[in-house]
């Protein structure tokens, strides 16, 4: 399983919020698409998401976790950006990377992230899928 690491507080918005669109610049490769990956909370804070994030008592109880997967999502679509696609979330002359079926974690599980799609070690894997069985019990 692929991770992408997602600076705050728009990880929290995915793992906690309403986001369901993130926006890249590239497309992940095509096998991708339609598996599950790991949203991983990056170690930086994107102060513009107070600005975007309109609704401040939600931002303000969110976790803000930093340095750890706090998500699993399923990849399910990309696309160019169209006109007022996305909305409220997609962005213009970006690709728009449509999640679903997001399950937060209880836990987060601490990494280090990296650019681009990667591969987390066996160790945070099988925290995360620890995680998971026990929602699905």
């Amino acid at each position: 399983m692929k991770a992408l690491t997602i600076r705050q507080p728009w990880a929290d918005a995915i793992a906690h919020g309403e986001k369901r669109t993130e926006n890249r610049t590239w497309q992940p490769p095509a096998k991708h698409i339609g598996t599950r990956i790991l949203i991983h909370a990056g170690a930086a804070y994107d102060p513009m998401g107070r600005f975007v994030i309109t609704d401040w008592a939600a931002l303000e109880g969110w976790p803000d976790t930093r340095g750890a997967v706090i998500a699993v999502a399923q990849l399910r679509d990309v696309h160019a950006a169209k006109d007022d696609c996305c909305a409220p979330w997609g962005q213009p002359d970006v690709y728009h990377w449509q999640l679903a079926d997001v399950t937060a974690l209880s836990e987060p599980v601490p990494c280090k992230g990296r650019l681009n799609l990667w591969t987390p070690g066996d160790d945070v894997l099988a925290a995360v899928e620890a995680q998971l069985q026990a929602v699905t019990r």
